[in-house]
């Protein structure tokens, strides 16, 4: 998920009790929740470079406990530098578990959308997702700031008319956002299974059906996008699980598949389609001729630009064109790789 809803979860984690057992507990499971993300870094060796390696060993079960160690050590530096003040020694290693928790929650949070995790790479390097919630879920974001911000400000009205200040308030809040929480999951799951037994159950297509798979809805939990496979085609579907409403067009809403051609082949073995083969469970691999990639500049004559999409994100971002976690790559005449592009960046 996005950073935010990871930050918040962490605070409600610490904010739900485990504060009360030492000192910098909501400060530590706050940054840990958020820590794996630090694989972004990745990015500054090109975008392919980031798709391979966002989302590994920090998102790891092998992984995590490193995590949760980095953090503490940034929380025991900024511990040696307030020593001048009279500050509580922390419980190093109790803090420590609790940092590992925050950071199997930034595992879990990931799992519940459809880009996935690998959890237990190395030794399996299988992508595995819940996909029950959009990247970015505003409902769940308000929840887990209301659960840290009512109490800050009910702390500020006690102040007002002079009541004893409590300590460790929010406790009971965050409990109860992060109890929400685990009931919104369920309530994805279901209707999402639901979703795709409509599908499953139904003659929505015009071959027999290999696989669908359902992808949620930004706000609404009873709304999903279902993607249908087929021998020769693919085809997307919009579900309304109240109501059993399953709204499809043969033919606006079909994607044929098209030739494997040499050029095909040849960007299939590329770094770039290596990586985005292991990664796209729905990927869609065409050749478009001489069409310039985004970001790139125009094909040379007799080169062949190929198009990686992954129909899990078949929606364009406000204001562009191009399919969400694309990649293209330019072939030369020989199955030579001349370019490899995501995001408008070239991967060098």
């Amino acid at each position: 998920m996005e950073p935010v809803t990871h930050f918040l979860t962490g605070a409600c984690l610490g904010r739900s009790g485990f504060n009360r057992k030492t000192a910098y507990a909501t400060l530590a499971m706050t940054l840990a929740a958020e820590a794996p993300d630090l694989d972004i870094l990745w990015g500054f060796r090109g975008p392919v470079a980031a798709l391979e390696h966002h989302r590994g060993w920090t998102h790891t079960l092998v992984g995590a406990p490193v995590v949760a160690l980095a953090t503490v050590a940034f929380v025991w530096g900024w511990h040696r530098l307030r020593r001048k003040e009279p500050v509580i020694t922390p419980r190093w290693f109790l803090l420590w578990f609790f940092a590992l928790i925050a950071a199997l929650s930034h595992i879990l949070l990931d799992y519940t959308v459809n880009y996935g995790v690998r959890p237990f790479f190395p030794f399996d390097p299988k992508w595995h997702a819940w996909s029950i919630v959009f990247i970015i879920d505003p409902l769940l974001l308000l929840l887990l700031f209301l659960a840290l911000a009512v109490p800050g400000i009910l702390g500020l009205a006690d102040r007002e008319i002079g009541a004893r200040k409590k300590l460790f308030r929010g406790r009971a809040w965050a409990i109860a956002a992060l109890v929400f929480m685990v009931l919104y999951w369920g309530l994805r799951n279901a209707e999402r299974g639901h979703a795709l037994e409509l599908v499953r159950t139904g003659s929505y297509t015009r071959e027999p059906l290999i696989r669908a798979a359902a992808e949620p809805h930004i706000l609404d939990p009873f709304q999903w996008r279902v993607i249908m496979e087929t021998q020769d085609y693919f085809q997307t579907a919009e579900v309304r699980t109240i109501g059993d409403q399953v709204v499809t067009d043969d033919y606006a809403d079909v994607i044929y598949k098209t030739p494997v051609t040499p050029a095909v082949e040849a960007a299939k073995e590329s770094y770039l389609g290596r990586v985005y083969l292991d990664w796209g469970k729905w990927a869609v691999v065409e050749d478009l001729g001489t069409v310039t990639a985004p970001g790139a500049d125009a094909p040379r004559a007799g080169w062949h630009t190929v198009e990686f999409q992954d129909l899990r994100f078949g929606y364009r971002p406000m204001g562009t064109t191009e399919p969400t976690l694309g990649g293209w790559v330019y072939v030369g005449p020989g199955g030579e790789i001349e370019g490899m592009y995501m995001d408008g960046r070239e991967q060098k």
